[in-house]
C-alpha cells in the first residue's frame, strides 16, 4: 500500500473534508442554515475518516468494507449538497465546486472496489 501522504483517495478525501468544514461553517455563520448543513458536515467528513480506517483494515474483505462506507457517505454527501443547492444554500458556482470534486471522490472509491474485488477474484 502506498504511504498516506501519496495516496490520492486518501489526499483527495481528506482536502474534501476540509472544504467541508469550511462550507459548514460559512453556512451556519453567514447564511443561517443549520439543518442540511449538519447533514452534510457528517457524511462529508465520513467519507475521509473511513478511508483513513482502511488503511489498518484486518484484511482484504475489511479494506473493501471500510471504503464500501466511504462510498455510501460520499453518496449521501452528493444527496446533501443537491439539496443545499436546491434550497438556494448554495449558489450554482459553490455547488458545481463541491459537487466535482464530489463525485472525483465516488469515481476514485468506485474504481479502488472495483479493482481491489478483482484481483482478489470477486469480479
Amino acid at each position: 500500500m502506498m504511504p498516506r501522504n501519496t495516496n490520492i483517495i486518501a489526499l483527495k478525501s481528506d482536502s474534501f473534508s476540509d472544504r467541508i468544514i469550511k462550507m459548514y461553517q460559512h453556512l451556519t455563520n453567514c447564511r443561517n442554515e443549520n439543518v442540511l448543513s449538519k447533514q452534510v458536515l457528517r457524511s462529508g467528513t465520513s467519507i475521509g475518516a473511513n478511508v483513513t480506517e482502511s488503511f489498518n483494515a484486518q484484511s482484504e474483505p475489511d479494506f473493501i468494507n471500510k471504503l464500501n462506507i466511504a462510498l455510501k457517505e460520499a453518496d449521501e454527501t452528493h444527496y446533501w449538497l443537491k439539496k443545499l443547492h436546491a434550497g438556494n444554500y448554495l449558489t450554482e458556482k459553490e455547488f458545481q465546486s463541491m459537487e466535482q470534486d464530489n463525485i472525483e471522490i465516488i469515481k476514485l472509491l468506485t474504481s479502488i472496489i472495483k479493482t481491489k474485488k478483482k484481483n482478489m477474484g470477486l469480479l
